[in-house]
């Protein structure tokens, strides 16, 4: 039996490998999975670098969120090292006009201590499918995440995606198979921006989560376990 092919899945921000418990746990039976942290710069360029240099010359990579967002610079980067490219509830654009007065707001305020507030009243009431907002298990380990990252990571992060440029042309020329993942009811990245996605892909298959928002590997794991073990069997083969 050969090596097992290696999975790479980057969280989104403020959160850890707890964000993809779910894949971890079933997609390992199959693949060599590893959770890589963009904790450790403020730009892209710089995150995308990081998870390159320690990552094997060939492997599967996924992202939600901001970790789509990194898959996505290093998708531009060495497009040839990246077998497979999978990314959930995303966003390809660059920082939308008026959202760096929002982005530098918060750092100010998180700064100043106020970082719970943040994350609780701005940010993560946003995050979940109608059905999933009462669950306060789920909340809870949102709120969990981003407190145990804290706030220098909470301040990186942000410096990262307001100063991000736009990645429409690492799209196009990605040659491999890719899914585009996105749940029904996320506000935060929604299925229309997906579209734009999948779009741009010559390989892309664009998949919704029912009962999902903008987490949607912990609000419908099954479905996105479902989704991504099918894409990891797709055959390697460039496009037309």
């Amino acid at each position: 039996m050969g090596a097992r092919e290696k999975l790479i899945l980057l969280p989104g921000m403020l959160c850890d490998e707890r964000l993809f418990a779910p894949q971890a746990e079933a997609l390992s039976r199959t693949h060599d999975v590893d959770i890589v942290m963009i904790d450790r710069a403020d730009s892209l360029e710089a995150l995308a670098d990081q998870v390159l240099e320690r990552a094997p010359e060939r492997f599967n990579l996924a992202g939600l969120s901001m970790g789509g967002i990194v898959a996505m610079a290093m998708a531009g980067k060495a497009p040839e090292r990246i077998l497979r490219l999978a990314l959930l509830d995303t966003n390809h654009l660059a920082d939308a006009e008026g959202r760096d007065e929002i982005r530098n707001r918060q750092i100010e305020a998180v700064r100043r201590g106020e970082m719970r507030r943040i994350v609780v009243d701005e940010m993560k009431p946003v995050y979940l499918a109608a059905r999933n907002r009462s669950d306060q298990t789920l909340l809870d380990l949102l709120v969990d995440m981003a407190m145990d990252l804290g706030p220098e990571v909470f301040v990186r992060q942000s410096l990262a995606l307001r100063d991000r440029g736009d990645q429409t042309a690492a799209l196009k020329a990605y040659p491999g198979p890719a899914l585009i993942l996105c749940g029904e009811e996320d506000m935060l990245c929604p299925p229309e921006r997906h579209r734009e996605i999948a779009v741009l892909m010559c390989g892309a298959e664009l998949r919704l989560i029912r009962d999902a928002g903008h987490i949607s590997t912990l609000e419908n794991p099954d479905a996105v376990n479902q989704a991504l073990g099918n894409w990891l069997g797709a055959a390697v083969s460039p496009c037309d």
